[in-house]
């Protein structure tokens, strides 16, 4: 059964940094787009950021650019997630995802064929 488990959320001061972790287990395919969408209270979903596992081509939303680094471990299945320079704006749930088809030009809930179960990221003083 394939799986994708997060692991790093938490509370940290704005300026903050957090990493987040991705882990895939029981996947039919080698290679997938791996990412991290987010939802805050009373907001829609939105896609942060991801990685191809096959060619390492990397795709970012503009409001994480400079501050998020993803990066991918095949060795160990694994895709993080660094987030630097945190702001209360930044606080949500963070969700891993997979998609199948191998294009980072759009990174959307509907591209998704795996999800998750969500990790939380607050970022207070």
């Amino acid at each position: 059964q394939a799986q994708l488990v997060e692991s790093g959320g938490g509370l940290v001061q704005p300026g903050g940094s957090l990493r987040l972790s991705c882990a895939r287990s029981g996947f039919p395919l080698n290679h997938y787009v791996i990412g991290w969408f987010r939802q805050a209270p009373g907001k829609e979903r939105e896609g942060v950021s991801c990685i191809s596992t096959l060619d390492g081509s990397i795709y970012y939303t503009n409001s994480v650019k400079g501050r998020f680094t993803i990066s991918r471990d095949n060795a160990k299945n694994t895709v993080n997630l660094q987030m630097n320079s945190l702001k209360p704006e930044d606080t949500a749930v963070y969700y891993c995802a997979a998609r199948i088809v191998n294009y980072i030009g759009t990174w959307n809930t509907g591209d998704v064929n795996y999800w998750g179960n969500g990790t939380l990221v607050t970022v207070s003083s």
